[in-house]
């Protein structure tokens, strides 16, 4: 009872060391530094329509939210800067539990390769999260030329960085953050690029705190019951989520690294994690990869990378990449990689990461 009472009080003060954003309000959690927690700004209703032009351009759209395009003012008086406005449809008796999740979450984070929150709105039934805009759409849109992208393919060091800054990104969600972080939804639609193929991962909307998180099967429960509707927000997408979740219902840290194998996996291939239209699941090529990556020959490698860049890759840091992947599906969520060991795997046997890393540090240096 005693152990009850301490982790309460502990909880209890980390709520009261709020973050004091505009407006004379305060959310819990941790986003950086004060200085940095005071930009995040807290706006009215009526600064959300006013800032999208009344929701004119939309940007994205989800199961339960719509992204429009806005201009956010500059302190100062400066050009205002453009900005990603989710909104989100519906909201119970007051918001949305995703969007009190994410808004709370995001508070908390603070990653080069995870969406900056500037602001948000929570009034009365209406919810709209500001984030900085990533130009360079999303990482689905930029693989299968979806949504109007149709620049070139892209190269195979760029996806070797995206994969990468994403690893690292999970990496800080589990390990680094004070109440570790299972995202629940790692796809290529919800990985952005900027115009340098950096990544930021968004939409926590599925994102759970803790190491895991039990949720009652659907069948033990009647259909009006909230815990399957929360359910089905935090089911994930189909082709990424790890089957084990799927038949235990429990949400832990390596159904994160099975998707994130799969998004690995959609990078060397350059195919979709799933296309109903086919029947077709990308994992399911891990049936047909070799137990041994480092026996495949140069031909079964080859196979596997996107044709689209005309054999414009390295051989070993694609056998690297597949490896990973395999270790990333296996059944036992025991025998997967966690997201600090799958990083240091990859500055071990990608050697394209050892020279980006030295090319960031030299520029950080440079900017010192």
């Amino acid at each position: 009872m005693g152990i009850v009472k301490f982790l309460r009080s502990k909880l209890l003060n980390r709520r009261r060391a709020a973050v004091h954003v505009e407006g004379g309000e305060s959310c819990s959690g941790r986003c950086g530094d004060a200085a940095e927690a005071a930009a995040v700004k807290r706006l009215e209703w009526g600064e959300i329509e006013r800032i999208t032009g009344r929701f004119s351009v939309v940007v994205g759209e989800g199961g339960f939210s719509t992204v429009y395009m806005g201009r956010l003012p500059v302190c100062g008086g400066g050009s205002a800067s453009a900005a990603a406005v989710k909104v989100h449809c519906g909201g119970g008796e007051r918001l949305s539990l995703a969007f009190k999740q994410e808004l709370d979450l995001l508070l908390r984070l603070k990653h080069e390769n995870i969406v900056r929150i500037l602001g948000y709105c929570d009034d009365a039934d209406q919810g709209a999260l500001i984030f900085e805009y990533v130009s360079g759409g999303t990482l689905y849109d930029r693989l299968h030329g979806r949504g109007g992208n149709k620049r070139s393919t892209l190269s195979w060091k760029s996806r070797v960085k995206i994969a990468f800054q994403l690893a690292q990104a999970i990496e800080y969600l589990h390990e680094r953050c004070i109440v570790h972080i299972i995202h629940g939804d790692i796809k290529s639609s919800n990985v952005l690029l900027d115009g340098d193929s950096n990544c930021k991962l968004c939409d926590f909307g599925s994102a759970k705190m803790g190491f895991s998180s039990m949720i009652p099967p659907p069948s033990s429960l009647p259909s009006s019951s909230p815990y399957v509707r929360r359910k089905n927000i935090i089911m994930g997408s189909p082709g990424y989520t790890d089957p084990a979740y799927l038949r235990t219902g429990i949400a832990l840290k390596k159904n994160d690294i099975y998707s994130f194998g799969v998004l690995v996996l959609e990078l060397v291939t350059g195919l979709e994690a799933f296309r109903a239209d086919k029947g077709l699941v990308l994992a399911s090529m891990a049936a047909h990869m070799a137990k041994d990556v480092d026996r495949m020959d140069v031909s079964e490698v080859t196979n596997m990378v996107d044709p689209r860049l005309r054999g414009d890759f390295n051989m070993e840091e694609a056998r690297a990449l597949i490896g990973l992947v395999r270790l990333c599906f296996d059944e036992s969520t025991l025998v997967r990689p966690t997201a600090s060991c799958m990083v240091k795997m990859m500055k071990e046997k990608v050697s394209s990461i050892s020279f980006m890393n030295s090319n960031l540090r030299h520029k950080l240096s440079n900017d010192l």
